[in-house]
């Protein structure tokens, strides 16, 4: 994740910040990045338009190997809000969004360093925190029974994230005419506002169906706090949408209900979702596409979890000479 919180550097003015404006300018336009993509790109190239000001980089002819490497150990001794060291991952966020400017230059035909002559820092490999078959059911049940809008919403919310590996902020997005509980597929836009398809499976369509039926009433947000729009100050309910800090804190009520000792989260249920489609013979090209991810390299992050055969024939084969 990007480093929370830290103050915006002021962009000096050089030749650099201006050609990192005109790149900021063809994300937001040409590329339509998220506004999240776009606000990390502009803290991380804001913090190199500073640092270069000060070190003799002021344009783009002059970035070299050298400028990148300065940069980056001064990124690596500088201290978090917290006191802390800057992680490596974040370290490297701020050399993708250099390289990704450096693309940008070269397909404008100016004269700057190449982005393939940098190389990111190595990292720790990312652990995935994922439930059983037998945990992710009794996550699933213990929302309950209760003839309540509450328990009926709460339970489709926890067939819907493990059905589809839906990203929390697209499940809050979701409007009720836009989910086709019947057709059991249906299409979100995620990062970078890309369309992908997903698919229910006929247990999340039945609890999506019968939590509609006990809402009765026809709003916008497929997701809402209340069943009712007289709590709400729009007619079509948009004020009731649920938040993504609301489904995270639905989740764990049910967790600790269940007994889950693991910190669950709705992502947790978007890791047992790939998971168990890779476990069960899926192959990766396919998961990736249902999981929305833009490269290969971000789904072959559960492939270390996901293959217990191995295991198997290590047993079998291993040290019988």
């Amino acid at each position: 994740m990007p480093e929370k919180a830290t103050p915006k550097p002021a962009r000096p003015k050089t030749e650099l910040s201006e050609m990192i404006t005109q790149f900021l300018e063809y994300c937001e336009v040409e590329k339509q990045l998220s506004k999240l993509t776009l606000r990390n790109y502009d803290h991380y190239l804001g913090r190199f338009a500073a640092w270069g000001a000060k070190h003799g980089v002021s344009k783009p002819s002059n970035i070299s190997i050298d400028a990148v490497r300065g940069f980056r150990l001064w990124l690596n001794r500088q201290p978090t809000p917290q006191g802390g060291e800057l992680g490596r991952l974040t370290q490297n966020y701020h050399v993708i969004a250099i390289r990704a400017l450096l693309k940008y230059l070269a397909k404008r035909d100016v004269k700057a360093l190449s982005a393939d002559k940098i190389e990111l820092g190595k990292t720790e490999r990312r652990s995935v925190e994922f439930l059983t078959p037998e945990e992710t059911e009794r996550l699933l049940e213990s929302s309950g029974t209760k003839d309540t809008f509450t328990s009926f919403r709460d339970r489709a919310i926890l067939e819907l994230l493990y059905s589809t590996g839906l990203r929390v902020s697209e499940l809050c997005a979701l409007d009720t005419d836009q989910v086709n509980a019947e057709r059991g597929e249906f299409m979100v836009r995620g990062k970078g506002d890309k369309p992908r398809l997903v698919f229910l499976s006929d247990r999340a369509g039945e609890y999506l169906r019968a939590y509609l039926l006990k809402r009765k009433i026809a709003m916008k947000p497929l997701l809402t706090r209340s069943d009712s729009t007289n709590a709400a100050k729009e007619a079509d309910g948009a004020d009731l949408r649920l938040t993504p800090r609301s489904i995270q804190r639905i989740i764990k009520k049910y967790a600790a209900a269940a007994g889950l000792v693991k910190d669950v989260t709705p992502h947790t249920l978007r890791h047992s979702f790939a998971t168990g489609l890779l476990r069960n013979g899926a192959d990766i090209r396919s998961v990736q596409q249902m999981l929305g991810h833009a490269s290969i390299t971000t789904t072959q992050v559960y492939t270390h979890v996901t293959n217990p055969q191995l295991r198997e024939v290590h047993k079998k084969f291993h040290g019988k000479g």
